[in-house]
Parts: structure tokens; C-alpha cells; sequence
């Protein structure tokens, strides 16, 4: 079962790549796409409402029958912590019925020491790391033994697309077509998001 989580403000093709990429190398039943509730690294008024990116998150999702979004983390009060959010889905299967694979970017996975009880996350999921342009995979080594165990890096074609570089661009007034799927820049454009955020 693959889990991806993020802000997705917006979600945008890398993310949707890694997904899929993801589904097919680990053979995965299908992927649940979890979009933050209130990110505990980034600052509250600076992040685009949870309906809103939940909205885009489904847009961008709908033409694919093995990807599923739930609103578990946008329902949820205070932090989204990652070692919550797979507590929960635990119990939404029989004990030992599903293996998680959590896909994330090798970014996130070399800051995982900074994540809410990172030994427990290693030990209830199994972590995806997707390649980055400008992260080195060999800084994983620098992780301990534990978390090393439980990381399957992911390989993919480098997309140099980034939620914060959509965003510029929407309040410079620039094209982010071909940067997210065409219902996600129509949302964008409908409801004027980004236009007023430095």
C-alpha cells in the first residue's frame, strides 16, 4: 500500500510521477494521497487552505483507478505528523494484512531526523525515496542503522518542478501549464490562489 503524503500547494507533476513510479517498481495495490492538514515545518499563513489543496489533490488524481486521496491529516486538529497519520491507517487493515511504503523525496528523507518520533516512523512503514535534482542519495548513509533499513530508493526521471516555484510563478503572472495536470491550473485560476503570497 503506498502512502504519499505532502502539502501539494499545488500538486504537481513530480509528485504525481513519484506516485506512479512508486505504484509500479513495488508492485503496490494503489497509492493514498494524504495532503497535510497544518505542516508542522512550514508556517500556518503562509500555506494554502486544506479544502483548497485537497480539492487540487483529487483534480489531479481522478483519471487514476489505483490513486486515492483521504482527508485523514486535513481532518485531524493541530500538527500533521507523519508517525499519527500511519498509527491511524493501521487500524484500518487486519494486523499483518498490508505492508506501507511511504513515498516521499529524498529531501524529506534526509531531514526525517527533524519528523516526530522518526525511529517509530521507520518501523510502521517501509520509506520511498524519490530522487531530487541537487540531493545527494549517498547522504542516506549518514542516517542511522534503523532508518537506513527501511529506505527504498526510487530512481525517477528528474522533474525540476516545485510547489514553491508554481507559486511564484502564478503571482508573477507566468504559464505553470504543463507543470500541473489542467483541472489543478483551472482551480488555480478560479480561485485566484497564489496571486496575493510573495
Amino acid at each position: 500500500m503506498g502512502i504519499m503524503g505532502g502539502t501539494f500547494d499545488p500538486i504537481h507533476y513530480g509528485h504525481l510521477l513519484a506516485a506512479e513510479e512508486a505504484y509500479s517498481a513495488f508492485h503496490l495495490d494503489e497509492v493514498i494521497f494524504v495532503p497535510t492538514g497544518l505542516p508542522p515545518h512550514k508556517q500556518a499563513d503562509r500555506v494554502t487552505s486544506p479544502e483548497d489543496r485537497y480539492a487540487m489533490t483529487l483534480l489531479a488524481t481522478l483519471d487514476n483507478a489505483h490513486s486515492r486521496v483521504s482527508r485523514l491529516e486535513i481532518e485531524r486538529r493541530g500538527s500533521s505528523h507523519t508517525v499519527d497519520t500511519l498509527r491511524e491507517m493501521r487500524h484500518w487493515y487486519p494486523p499483518d494484512s498490508v505492508e506501507f511504503f511511504f513515498i516521499t523525496g529524498l529531501d524529506a528523507v534526509l531531514e526525517i531526523l527533524s519528523w516526530k518520533n522518526p525511529q517509530e516512523v521507520s518501523g510502521l512503514c517501509r520509506l520511498v525515496a524519490v530522487s531530487r535534482p541537487g540531493y545527494n542519495p549517498k547522504k542516506m548513509e549518514d542516517l542511522p542503522e534503523a532508518v537506513r533499513r527501511a529506505i527504498l530508493p526510487l530512481e525517477i526521471p528528474l522533474l525540476a518542478i516545485s510547489s514553491t516555484e508554481i507559486r511564484q510563478r502564478v503571482t508573477q503572472g507566468r504559464s505553470i501549464r504543463y507543470l500541473v495536470p489542467t483541472p489543478v491550473a483551472q482551480y488555480i485560476e478560479k480561485k485566484g490562489l497564489y496571486r496575493g503570497k510573495p
